[in-house]
């Protein structure tokens, strides 16, 4: 079991943070100097995939030209000899091969993942949301990438939450298992439980690598949670399952608090020292 490529869906409206993603993505959406959908790329690249496919939707059009080459740009930046900024921008469209295919109707993540048929074929792929940024010291992909290959078998990422956002999320109920380092086994899952039907807070948290036998469940699955078909419930179809406890932070740039939060944070651990500085006097002046 070898996993060579990535699939990024990025096709969702973005409701909870209008007016600003009425004409711009979700994934567009800045944290710090770098848009979020390059993030979610740098970590596929970071576990060794540079096979990537993003699936967009319609007013998408600003992420593929993003990770595009831009040769005005380019000549502009090299003529005023902004070396450094020259070689930031030329190293983006570097980063992978990044190919594109648009999902006609939003119709739920399963939906979306079902466009990647083609592209992935026969294959395992890592499969990464395109609106949620995780930080940690081995990027999440590529421990999710050794577990599933060690085990040739699925593997998702969870984190514990907050008992009271567990509605909000797709639920593992991982029985006996100690979810604590290794991977471990997966009985079931649950989208969007009511709180008090949770079998566990471990959350699924946007990063899988999943079998291709994945799309021939999809086919069969009926639509689920909000009339749409929820890839949780294909997943559950699945003969085997792991889980990876998620080690690091993660933000979901879908909502104004958790983008928020990430600005702030990931500005406190950025290597630019002007950068902490100008953070740390901000926070020191209105709550010291």
């Amino acid at each position: 079991m070898d996993v060579t490529k990535a699939v990024i869906p990025a096709a969702g409206f973005g409701t909870r943070f209008l007016p600003v993603t009425k004409a711009q993505p979700k994934e567009m959406m800045p944290v710090l100097d770098k848009p979020t959908i390059q993030y979610v790329v740098e970590e596929a690249v970071e576990a060794g995939i540079d096979d990537i496919l993003i699936i967009t939707g319609r007013g998408k059009q600003a992420i593929e030209r993003h990770f595009d080459k831009s040769y005005e740009l380019e000549d502009a930046l090299k003529a005023d000899e902004k070396l450094d900024r020259l070689d930031r921008v030329r190293e983006i469209a570097d980063l992978a091969d990044i190919h594109y295919v648009r999902q006609k109707e939003r119709d739920g993540l399963g939906d979306a993942v079902r466009y990647a048929r083609k592209h992935v074929g026969d294959e395992p792929f890592a499969l990464l949301l395109g609106d949620t940024i995780i930080e940690s010291d081995t990027p999440c992909t590529a421990n999710l990438i050794d577990a599933a290959e060690a085990h040739e078998a699925s593997v998702l990422s969870l984190e514990r939450v907050p008992w009271a956002d567990v509605p909000s999320y797709g639920v593992a109920d991982v029985g006996d298992s100690e979810s604590v380092g290794e991977s471990f086994p997966v009985a079931d899952f649950v989208e969007k439980p009511p709180r008090e039907e949770a079998p566990s807070n471990l959350a699924i948290t946007g990063r899988y690598v999943l079998t291709p036998e994945i799309f021939e469940l999809l086919e069969t699955t009926e639509k689920g949670v909000g009339g749409e078909l929820q890839l949780t419930d294909a997943i559950r179809k699945l003969e085997t399952v792991r889980g990876v406890e998620l080690d690091g932070d993660r933000y979901d740039i879908g909502n104004i608090p958790s983008w928020l939060r990430a600005n702030v944070e990931m500005a406190l651990n950025h290597d630019d020292g002007e950068m902490n500085d100008a953070v740390e006097e901000l926070l020191e002046a209105h709550f010291a």
